[in-house]
């Protein structure tokens, strides 16, 4: 039963708590498991979160201040080949040129738009504030390249690189949009080494 005001009821719980021959263990009964007042630990503040993005569609955006270094988010989908990737249907049919694959330095390929988590939403900068690091095992992490903000948007340079070369279409497709003062103008790596 509910007590009949919500200070009748903190009363009622402070005394079952001083009563509690085990103070480490407090029991708590349904009406107060529903008014809240239940020991929880403190969840730590999400590092980031998703929503509409000025550069493109959705983008992640830090929730609180994210220091330099600090581990953001892994990224994560199905693995596969880039044979196999490449013949699942398109995440944007509009737009083909619009992927969630991240491919690491053995050829694997990990899918976001398939069991992906929100790392798919980081979008591409030339100036980037994160940057994609593969560790053993082929998992990839986004980390801090500086301290971000919160309310800022959580971006790293895709890198792209086209087998044989880009067409004019795959150009115009993937032509960059960050607004960094110092913007290459496109997503594509072309005339560098890919570094990892």
């Amino acid at each position: 039963m509910i007590a009949s005001s919500s200070s009748d009821c903190l009363r009622e719980w402070a005394v079952k708590i001083a009563r509690s021959d085990r103070s480490h263990s407090l029991q708590f009964t349904q009406d107060e498991t529903l008014l809240g007042l239940t020991a929880r630990t403190p969840q730590p503040i999400a590092a980031y979160v998703v929503r509409r993005s000025a550069i493109h569609g959705r983008g992640a955006f830090a929730a609180r201040a994210i220091g330099k270094g600090a581990r953001i988010v892994e990224y994560r989908g199905a693995r596969s080949t880039s044979g196999i990737a490449c013949k699942r249907p398109p995440s944007d049919p509009a737009n083909p040129y619009h992927t969630f694959m991240f491919e690491l330095s053995d050829g694997t390929v990990i899918d976001g738009s398939v069991r992906g988590n929100a790392a798919r939403w980081i979008n591409h900068g030339c100036d980037p504030n994160c940057e994609a690091i593969e560790y053993g095992g082929g998992r990839v992490f986004i980390h801090a390249r500086r301290t971000i903000h919160a309310g800022e948007e959580l971006l790293y340079d895709y890198r792209l690189a086209l087998d044989g070369g880009a067409s004019q279409r795959a150009r115009m497709a993937l032509a960059c949009r960050c607004g960094a003062r110092r913007c290459r103008g496109t997503m594509l790596w072309e005339g560098r080494s890919r570094e990892k």
